[in-house]
Parts: structure tokens; sequence; C-alpha cells
């Protein structure tokens, strides 16, 4: 039966409505539409299948003293080395257009391995913390990997207007995935979660091709980056190790990263001390309230901010607004170090980061060659983020039990360290701002273009 012809006018006329009003309301233009609907619903599947397995991780660490969950983060940290270091070698040979896919099949046949690990071990202590520290390995190297893609994918211009809109993707998973394991953890139960999570994580694999081919058809960047889908990515697996100790912007990259991380470890430990006086159901509804808010106000800002505040002010204003907010944030718990001032200090450090820093600091990878953004970006994102993480527990255990400092003077210490953070992020936006006010020239190897 053919169509009215007054339903193919219907259709196209709400079609171009919606172009009009993501192009008014996100900055996004008729050609980007199918590839960033898709970056955003990758994301998506990704943070849903971690935030499903992430209360299952937690919930294990109540069953270990301190001391063991100290030494598993440690641990987290020279496992997470080594599995940068393989993916190295796997960058070396696999070919590219599989080299994505493969990592998210890998990631989900090690959870279908735990599922049938705990099912059948007759002992569950040692395979619960091999998957305590396997979870945490793959929260930070699954989205590494996700923006050394988004990086081939988007042009250094498209980056600048579309990352944010994209992240907002990882705030509707992490909004979905939390729902998953407290409506069905009591029905299912817990290990059937892992099964669920790797499911979700096969899901985008059919994405990343098709957006490979998007990147040809519609968004036209075959310049932007060469199409090596049929050739391999050469050079030494621990090329990135070299790449980052070798070039002044990763280790100032770096640099901005260990002292996030830095802050973001401080600010734990303290909403940890703080909660210690409360019962477990009521920290459960607290934290709960915590995630749901972060969420909640990093998808508003994503859509509609952070991309605006990029393309206005430039990266001179985005990378250290977060850190600014910190240190009066820290200076305010160190007169008042109660709850309800951490509680705002949290919300506003975790959405701030992933509504704007984060989006704007993977903006800086798109000013690199691709051997760069896939061997040591994932130096940058987990090795030095974990290796801060561990070095910030010993410190803060240091400042605490070693030298006896109350809340108000660790609370001024990571005011400190957030001006530091300050100031890397100045550093990194204004060198970034300057170049891309001078230059357009397509990307080229980290080391090659130092500030």
């Amino acid at each position: 039966m053919n169509t009215p012809p007054g339903n193919h006018g219907s259709r196209g006329y709400a079609a171009a409505l919606t172009r009009k009003i993501l192009h008014a309301a996100m900055q996004i233009e008729a050609n980007e539409i199918k590839a960033t609907c898709l970056s955003f619903l990758f994301i998506f599947l990704l943070m849903a299948a971690y935030y499903i397995l992430r209360p299952v991780r937690d919930a294990l660490a109540s069953n270990w003293t301190d001391a063991e969950v100290s030494f598993l983060w440690t641990l987290n940290f020279f496992i997470s080395a080594g599995v940068v270091a393989a993916y190295g070698a796997a960058v070396s040979s696999i070919r590219f257009r599989y080299l994505v896919p493969a990592v998210y099949t890998f990631f989900a046949a090690s959870f279908l391995f735990f599922y049938f690990a705990v099912s059948s071990a007759a002992e569950h202590v040692l395979v619960n913390k091999c998957f305590y520290v396997w979870v945490s390995v793959f929260s930070l190297f699954h989205v590494s990997v996700f923006w050394s893609y988004m990086a081939d994918t988007f042009s250094k211009e498209q980056s600048t207007r579309l990352f944010s809109v994209i992240a907002a993707g990882a705030s509707a998973g992490a909004l979905i995935g939390p729902a998953i394991p407290s409506r069905l953890a009591g029905i299912v139960g817990t290990h059937t979660l892992m099964l669920l999570a790797s499911t979700l994580l096969v899901l985008p694999i059919p994405i990343i091709f098709y957006l490979a081919r998007l990147k040809r058809t519609e968004l036209h960047n075959e310049d932007v980056s060469a199409d090596l889908s049929e050739l391999k990515i050469g050079g030494n697996p621990l090329a990135g190790f070299r790449e980052f100790a070798t070039s002044p912007y990763l280790l100032a990259i770096g640099a901005f990263i260990l002292l996030y991380t830095m802050v973001g470890s401080f600010v734990y430990f303290e909403q940890k001390n703080l909660l210690a006086a409360y019962d477990m159901v009521a920290r459960v509804r607290i934290l709960g309230s915590i995630d749901w808010t972060v969420n909640i106000l990093t998808f508003v800002l994503a859509f509609f901010a952070t991309g605006r505040l990029v393309h206005r002010f430039g990266m001179t204003t985005a990378l250290p607004l977060i850190p600014v907010l910190i240190i009066l944030a820290m200076l305010v718990l160190a007169v008042a170090p109660i709850l309800a001032v951490l509680v705002v200090l949290q919300i506003g450090r975790r959405a701030g980061n992933y509504a704007v820093t984060r989006p704007a600091r993977e903006m800086l990878f798109t000013d690199v060659d691709r051997e760069t953004r896939f061997k040591a970006k994932p130096v940058v994102d987990i090795v030095v983020y974990r290796g801060g993480d561990t070095m910030t527990a010993w410190l803060f255990t240091g400042l605490t039990e070693g030298l006896g400092l109350g809340m108000a003077a660790v609370a001024l210490v990571g005011a400190a360290i957030a001006a530091a953070w300050t100031g890397a992020g100045l550093y990194l936006g204004r060198w970034f701002d300057d170049y891309h006010s001078n230059n357009t020239g397509s990307a080229v190897a980290g080391t090659e273009r130092n500030p």
C-alpha cells in the first residue's frame, strides 16, 4: 500500500524540526546526529554495565578490614599497569578495526568467568577479592578506551561541541544502572547481575563498526585521522609509557589527573569518616542520594551548558573552573567540618568532573596522533589515576593516624592540592587555546607538539 504524500511531508517536517532543535539546544549539526546518538548509546551501555557491577563490588568491601582494602587498592595499581602494558601489545598486533570490539568482548568474557567461578567455588574469599580488583580495573579502562575511540572518530572542532553531549550518556547509564541491582538483586541474586553486565558489554560492538562507517560517510573525517582500519598500529608495546615520560604535554595532563585523583581521594576519606557515626541503612541512603543528584546534575549540565562553556570561553576557563570551586569548598569544610558541607562538596566535585572537567580533558587528546592516543592515553588515564589513589590513601593515613591531624587540617591540605590542580588546568588550557587560535593542522605525535 502506498503512503500518502502528506505523510512523507509530515515526517520530513518532523525530522527537520528535530534537527533544528538539536542544533539550537546542543549545537549538533544534521550530519552529526547519528554518530552523536550512537556514541551516547555506546557510553550509556558501558556505564549501565559498570553501575550494575559496582554495588556488588562495594558490598564485598564491607567484609574486609581497612588494611585488606588498602592492600587491594595497591594491588589494583600494579594490575592496572600490567593491563595497560598488555593493551599496548594488543595495539601493536591487532588490526584497529578489531581492537576496540576486542577490548569489550574480553571484559564481557571476564565477568562471565567470574559468574561461573563464584557459582562453583567452595571458598569465595579469593574469588571475591579478585572480582573487587578487576571491577576497579574495568571502571577506568573501559572509559579510557571509549574516549580514545571518540577522539579518533570526531574532529577537534566537533569535540568541543559534542563531547559534553556524549558524556551525558554516561550520566544516563549511571542513573539507570544502579536501579537494576537495587530492584533485582533480591530476586535473581547478586551473581546473576554479572551475567547481565556481561551482556550489556557485548551490545556496543555493532555500534563500534557502524560508527567507523559514519566517520567516513557522514562525518567526513577521513583527513582528521587516516583510516587505518586495514592496517596495524605499530610500535613497541611499551611505547605508551615512553611517550608519556618524554612528552611535557602528556606529563602536564598526567599531573592534572593526578591532582584531581588526590582531591577525590581526600574527599572520599573525609566522607568515610563523617559517615562512621551513621548506621548502614543511613549511609546507603545518603550515598544513594548523592549518586542520583550527581548524575541528574551532570546530565543537565552536559546537555545544555558544557559545550557552550568550552566553545565560548575556551579550555582556559573549562579546565580550572572546578578546581577553583573545590578550593573554596575545602576552605568551607575546614571551617565547618560537618556532613552537610561534605555532601555539597562531593556533589559539586563529582558533577563538575563528569559534566565539565572530564569532557574538557578528553578534548586534549584530539591533538595527538593515533599511537599516542591508544598507547599513552591509557597510561595517563589508568596508571596515573590508580597510582594517585594508592599514594593518596597512604598520605591521608599518614596525616590522620601518623601526625594526628583532624578533619579541618586535612581539608586545608586538600585545598592546597586543589590550588595546584588549578595551576595545572590553567597551564593546559592556555596551551590548548593558544595553539588552536593559530593552527588548524591535523593531529601529530604528542612528543612533537609540546607546550
